[in-house]
């Protein structure tokens, strides 16, 4: 019997400490903090910017502001589309400040540079907005969760059945960095399996306000499409200078990456009738109107871009794992977001896969001409929902962080 009781004494303690332990890892500095990375007043501003800063601490809201009940915090960064600029942020804030995730993360430049300091440091990067496949290819970490879209999405969702329908012949206009290169690669491999030929390219700095040489250029080429892979603003002034050329009237101009901001900013004697691919749109049904009216409500009007949903979507799925697990030591806590299944007005049938990709239904819609209209933020009309898997395409096996 003491035998009994002994052994019953020594379990219970042996219980004590180890949930001891798992609540002091638990702690965390006494707080959860997640960190908004992303340009706050350049060309991508609109997309992410001060809105996905809204969007986190309306996640962090919605959630009750405490964690394991600690407190969660939420700080903000400008990083001016410089990798530099991101990487040193991102060091400072897990070195000197304790934060424990990023999120926002536009530029696929700073992306890079800045997720090669989280896995270093083994913190979570929750990638709202960048476009380039590398954080789940070459450059992928298992730290990384790639949440709203990727060129690959965006690149099936429109090229292929462009490509498909008989528009051939594709030149490129595309920003020289990171993203605009990954882009147009897959977006040219897409074109080429589907029996078409890019006739010709040419690369735009970030940030170029004329783009008067390349439009002739791609008035030259012969093609049937011309492609816009950039984003933000330098979307918009192609785009405004392809029309003011008369190149959107030869020839179909497709936007690679449109965000519904920079859509409502285009004239639609200009962008109506382009069809596009995105990861959200705010009038989908119920639940996405729901949501964005109090985004809205707090940021003036501004309807949310994909990548602020997005944000949203990963701060609460990243929340619901350290409530889940006890703690928000990184792995446990990764291991945990890919167990459970995204489920919000955001993320429909959804999974966090092994690679750290964030697998959705995506959209493919069309700019809506002035007369379909009913007001300023009716921008876009539902031609198709796009599963993930026919979306994403397949995982690699090196990039399998079970």
């Amino acid at each position: 019997m003491k035998s009994m009781k002994k052994s019953l004494l020594t379990t219970a303690m042996m219980t004590a400490i180890a949930a001891s332990g798992a609540n002091a890892a638990g702690l965390s500095d006494d707080k959860v903090k997640i960190g908004v990375l992303a340009d706050m007043g350049g060309v991508y501003a609109d997309i992410c910017g001060k809105g996905c800063v809204e969007a986190v601490k309306m996640a962090v809201e919605d959630f009750g502001g405490t964690v394991l009940g600690k407190p969660i915090e939420v700080v903000s960064a400008d990083d001016q589309n410089k990798p530099d600029v991101g990487s040193a942020k991102a060091r400072e804030w897990v070195e000197s400040q304790q934060v424990d995730a990023v999120t926002g993360l536009v530029s696929s430049a700073v992306t890079g540079a800045v997720t090669k300091v989280l896995t270093d440091a083994k913190k979570i990067a929750l990638i709202s907005t960048s476009a380039s496949h590398a954080f789940t290819t070459k450059a992928c970490s298992p730290y990384n969760a790639h949440w709203t879209y990727n060129v690959v999405a965006l690149a099936n969702g429109t090229v292929k059945p462009m490509v498909q329908a008989g528009k051939k012949k594709w030149f490129f206009i595309t920003a020289d960095y990171a993203f605009g290169h990954a882009l147009e690669k897959v977006a040219s491999g897409v074109i080429a399996n589907n029996g078409g030929e890019v006739v010709g390219k040419v690369r735009a700095p970030l940030g170029t306000t004329d783009f008067s040489s390349y439009v002739l250029q791609a008035q030259s080429s012969g093609a049937d499409v011309v492609a816009l892979a950039n984003a933000g603003s330098d979307f918009v002034n192609s785009l405004k200078t392809a029309a003011e050329f008369g190149l959107t009237e030869m020839v179909d101009v497709a936007g690679l990456l449109v965000f519904t901001p920079n859509a409502k900013a285009l004239d639609p004697t200009i962008a109506g009738g382009m069809k596009l691919t995105t990861g959200f749109y705010w009038d989908y049904d119920e639940e996405t109107r729901k949501w964005s009216q109090r985004f809205m409500e707090r940021t003036g009007g501004a309807i949310p871009a994909m990548g602020q949903a997005g944000a949203y979507s990963a701060t609460m799925h990243y929340l619901n794992a350290v409530k889940a697990v006890g703690t928000d030591e990184s792995d446990a806590v990764m291991k945990q977001m890919k167990a459970t299944q995204p489920n919000d007005f955001f993320a429909r049938n959804a999974t966090l896969r092994a690679d750290g990709r964030m697998v959705h239904d995506m959209y493919q819609v069309r700019i809506k001409n002035a007369d379909e209209r009913k007001g300023e933020n009716d921008i876009f009309a539902l031609e198709k929902v796009i599963k993930g898997e026919e979306a994403f395409g397949a995982m690699l096996a090196q990039c399998n962080f079970k």
